[in-house]
């Protein structure tokens, strides 16, 4: 698949290429999300207010969001144990905005809305209550890169529309996938979870992001909860 291809196939956390009639209006020039570390520990994170959230929920704490070590979390996928390990010391506010997320049960009862299959790259891509590509959580927020990131099976990143633009959607990894790196990284999936989303890999999609590129995955792929471990 080429690049040009893969760079529509990750969506913005807002919309997916073809629904750009939701792109929520996006600052020319966002502030940073993280900030340095504060007095009192942690650091400081912005989110800015974009489009309508299809859940109600609260913004993510802005101060003394911790920015050191990891999180173990679980996402239950079809019933299924996807244990995951948020990277807290390199990406803060992401981590910050998918705890705050879960926490509110954001994600509970959300389908995976689309899968792309391929011996050389493969994704799920989850987070819209919609199921449509174009839902988020009424806000958005910094990418925190290292310019260096690389997507190989068992990454979890997030999903966007461009340069800092994030949002609930986010996408698991379980072909290696060759993306530029403009897609925060901010965690992993254990081996028992690339399994079962290899498992959901292998039941293809039904097409319907035409030429963009994969579908609806065919087999079931519902994220039941995601909680801490």
């Amino acid at each position: 698949m080429k690049i040009s291809e893969l760079s529509v196939l990750i969506a913005s956390a807002a919309v997916l290429v073809g629904c750009s009639a939701a792109t929520p209006a996006v600052p020319a020039s966002p502030p940073a999300s993280t900030a340095p570390a504060t007095a009192g520990g942690g650091t400081t994170c912005t989110y800015e207010v974009a489009g309508t959230s299809v859940k109600k929920v609260n913004l993510p704490p802005t101060t003394g969001v911790p920015n050191t070590g990891t999180l173990p979390y679980e996402m239950l996928l079809n019933g299924k144990s996807v244990g995951l390990t948020l990277y807290r010391d390199k990406t803060p506010c992401t981590v910050n905005s998918f705890e705050s997320l879960a926490k509110q049960g954001f994600f509970d009862n959300v389908a995976c809305h689309r899968l792309v299959s391929d011996p050389s790259f493969g994704v799920l891509q989850c987070g819209d209550p919609t199921g449509t590509g174009s839902g988020g959580p009424g806000y958005q927020f910094a990418d925190e890169l290292s310019g260096t990131e690389t997507y190989p099976a068992g990454t979890l990143a997030m999903a966007n529309s461009g340069a800092n633009t994030n949002g609930s959607q986010f996408f698991m990894v379980f072909n290696d996938a060759t993306l530029d790196p403009s897609y925060t990284v901010f965690g992993k999936v254990d081996a028992a979870g690339l399994k079962i989303l290899k498992a959901i890999g292998a039941g293809g999609d039904d097409g319907s992001f035409g030429s963009s590129g994969g579908g609806k995955p065919n087999l079931p792929a519902l994220i039941n909860s995601v909680r801490p471990r």
